[in-house]
């Protein structure tokens, strides 16, 4: 169920579950999570990321806790919107998730996320430590409410 249609994921989302984005990166997975009626995107929680199956563990739990009807997934594309290494390797992790959760998930073109985050978190004057804790739960916050605002 995993997809690059925004129009082909909204029509496998049942109504009134929550969204639940991710921001991949090498070492962490940010999570955020949207309200019912996919108003308002908010961060959840930064995991480590380690072996797939203990990834999978905490989604699985994480949906099943939340009620999550699908998931948008940041696709990191190059500028010029061609695939790098980066966007290969998300591609691969969600091909993976997608084998195991039984939720439609989107792939979201992603791309200035993380700088849109810090230069926000910068001119909220919040230490280099503090900057470092939240960019990739913020992240996918600023993935989620992309593709919320898209769909209004």
């Amino acid at each position: 169920m995993l997809t690059f249609a925004a129009d082909e994921f909204r029509y496998q989302l049942l109504p009134h579950k929550r969204l639940l984005g991710l921001d991949v990166g090498e070492k962490t997975i940010g999570l955020a999570m949207c309200d019912a009626g996919w108003s308002v995107a908010s961060p959840l929680e930064t995991l480590k990321k380690g072996k797939l199956t203990d990834d999978l563990a905490v989604l699985e739990e994480t949906i099943r806790q939340h009620l999550i009807g699908g998931m948008v997934i940041g696709f990191p594309l190059n500028m010029d919107g061609t695939l790098g290494p980066r966007a290969q390797s998300v591609k691969q992790f969600a091909r993976n998730l997608d084998k195991y959760l039984n939720v439609p998930m989107l792939l979201w073109d992603e791309r200035m996320s993380t700088q849109a985050v810090d230069k926000a978190m910068l001119e909220g004057d919040l230490s280099r430590a503090k900057r470092k804790e939240r960019v990739d739960k913020l992240a996918a916050a600023y993935i989620l409410q992309g593709f919320l605002d898209s769909v209004r």
